[in-house]
């Protein structure tokens, strides 16, 4: 790392942000949430794009809904940029809130009605690039399904199906998948 290219500074600023959100969103809501850390090592140019992103909103990877329905099962979407069954979400736009990032995003991820009702997880992520480091918070919001039938929107075109999996049943092609059974055993009652 060198103190041209200013990453070290941009990693800093990113970490005040990220700071700043987490303690915003635990406040806001301070319901029993998970929380857990998950460590990713990217390139150079990853690290930048992810340092703006957490300097404008305090996350890199934006807000993401649990969303279940009366049955126990959990709505997972398949994401193929990254080739994973993932929850609904997404990032965050301009002066969008985390929730309103997440509602837009399963919006346009799965059109499902849903009501929310708080905070799952909590998650930071700590990110490192060649000797520099920074991390992001990653809300998961817990939503009960309203409606079940879905339909994708997304503009991106990278969501390319939308389903519902029992607990036991989640792929094993899925992001965090332990992590995202486990959450949704604790919140889904």
């Amino acid at each position: 790392m060198t103190t041209v290219d200013g990453l070290w500074y941009l990693a800093d600023e990113a970490a005040r942000q990220a700071t700043q959100a987490y303690h915003r969103t635990a406040d806001a809501y301070d319901d029993d949430h998970i929380e857990h850390t998950y460590r990713k090592r990217v390139s150079r140019g990853r690290f930048r794009t992810l340092a703006n992103r957490i300097q404008d909103s305090g996350a890199p990877y934006g807000a993401h809904t649990l969303v279940y329905r009366d049955c126990g099962e959990l709505l997972l979407v398949r994401h193929e940029g990254v080739d994973l069954w993932v929850l609904p979400g997404g990032g965050v736009d301009g002066s969008e809130s985390f929730r309103e990032a997440a509602e837009r995003e399963l919006e346009e991820e799965a059109g499902v009605d849903v009501t929310y009702e708080g905070l799952a997880m909590l998650n930071r992520v700590e990110i490192s690039c060649s000797g520099c480091e920074m991390w992001g918070v990653l809300p998961v919001f817990c939503a009960r399904a309203e409606s079940t039938e879905t339909t994708i929107s997304d503009p991106d075109g990278e969501i390319s199906a939308a389903r519902w999996y029992a607990p036991d049943a989640v792929p094993e092609d899925t992001r965090d998948r332990e992590d995202v059974i486990a959450a949704a055993r604790e919140t889904v009652v």
